[in-house]
């Protein structure tokens, strides 16, 4: 039998598994890894440097590019980044939305992963059924922004507009006969926060399907069970956040800890794993699906009983409304001005962070007292959990390479910014 031998093997960046462009050059013994090395860069966009030449307000589309399956949480760091500099805050009413529409994307994101994560480890399924549910939360962000992804909807002293009273429907075609669209435009009859709660009743059902394509399936677990561990000292050591951190059994949450926006008026769990290991992960995503559904419920409700202004009173940074500008030219210039111009935020440094789905996001911000941002640095959670590959793919085999990457929940428009 011939002897085997260490060699260098190139993982990416056109592999399927690979979540983006990340290339690992991996050294190997026979198929067991000994050592890992990521590199990144192949996406470099220079967001950061991008947003230092344009007006603060002009940059809140780059962050929905970021991470791109976590639009709106994106915007909401460097929104608040803002709002602090300006010493502004949003209404109460536009800090309901703001949490509502984090737990949509929240739940937006952990689909995309779940479907993702199952299809590299043989689950072709559940992306079907992930998919499924995905679209309904894409209909809600259309609904308020025009866009299903990139929503440039959360805005300096608020959000773009208040939540839409009619849901658009689905029409007939060769698709949707009969009885077909009735029962497609059930949830469609009232508003966009109606359609919200019937989507929030129906989701645990749906929850309750993926776990049983997935729990009761033993190349499941024996693909995830005892994969990457890594104990709580070494995700702390490591700059873990988010589901990364938690999975490890570190409870740690911006959400309660720094609480921000309306989370500290509505009740939630966090959920926190036992083992540190890529099922771990996998069941604490699992549940903060069911947590993000139970905030939607609480906001819903609030919305619907505490109607009010969703912009802050503030015209140095707030645009006139589109009936004044039709009748008043002062108003329509104001208009012009602020979206071309911007406003100048007083001198200072600030650090914005929101717990995203995938962990911490966080916005440092330095201001000269001018239009324009005189430095921004992002602080991408993936970046930081993507360090850590070589320590938790070192002694598994090469399929446990796919096990890893998929459980980082990696999106390289962060990692290389």
């Amino acid at each position: 039998m011939a002897e085997i031998k260490n060699y260098t093997m190139n993982f990416g960046p056109q592999h399927p598994a690979a979540h983006g462009v990340l290339r690992l050059i991996l050294e190997m013994d026979g198929e067991v890894i000994t050592h890992a090395d990521p590199h990144v860069g192949l996406l470099h966009r220079a967001t950061e440097k991008l947003a230092e030449t344009k007006p603060f307000n002009q940059s809140i589309g780059y962050m929905d590019r970021l991470d791109y399956v976590s639009m709106m949480c994106n915007e909401h760091a460097y929104v608040r980044a803002i709002e602090k500099l300006l010493g502004i805050e949003a209404p109460i009413r536009a800090q309901y939305i703001r949490t509502l529409f984090d737990e949509i994307t929240r739940i937006r994101n952990h689909l995309m992963w779940i479907g993702t994560h199952g299809l590299d480890l043989g689950a072709m399924a559940l992306f079907l059924y992930a998919f499924r549910e995905r679209e309904l939360c894409m209909d809600m962000y259309e609904a308020v922004s025009g866009a299903r992804m990139h929503a440039t909807y959360y805005r300096p002293g608020g959000v773009y507009r208040d939540l839409p009273e009619k849901m658009p429907k689905h029409k007939q075609s060769q698709w949707t006969k009969g009885e077909d669209l009735k029962q497609v435009n059930e949830w469609r009859e009232g508003s966009l926060l109606d359609f919200i709660e019937a989507f929030a009743n129906d989701f645990p059902s749906k929850i309750a399907e993926y776990r049983t394509l997935l729990e009761e399936n033993r190349i499941w677990k024996q693909r995830t069970v005892g994969i990457g561990v890594v104990s709580p000292e070494q995700a702390k050591a490591w700059g873990f956040t988010g589901p990364m951190l938690r999975g490890s059994g570190v409870a740690w949450d911006l959400r309660k800890k720094q609480t921000y926006a309306a989370y500290d008026k509505v009740d939630f769990d966090v959920p926190v794993g036992v083992n540190g290991d890529c099922y771990d992960r996998y069941l604490v995503r699992m549940e903060e699906m069911s947590q993000s559904t139970r905030i939607i419920k609480q906001c819903v409700q609030w919305l619907k009983d505490n109607p009010g202004p969703v912009m802050a009173d503030n015209h140095k940074v707030v645009p006139p409304k589109r009936e004044a500008m039709k009748e008043d030219m002062e108003s329509l210039i104001m208009h012009f001005k602020l979206f071309t111009e911007g406003y100048s935020v007083p001198a200072g440094e600030v650090y914005s962070a929101v717990e995203a789905p995938k962990g911490e996001f966080g916005v440092y911000m330095i201001s000269d007292d001018s239009n324009k941002p005189f430095r921004v640095k992002l602080r991408a959670p993936g970046f930081a959990h993507l360090s850590a590959m070589n320590d938790m793919v070192k002694g598994h085999m090469l399929s446990d390479v796919v096990a890893v990457i998929g459980t980082m929940d990696i999106v390289f428009g962060e990692i290389d910014r």
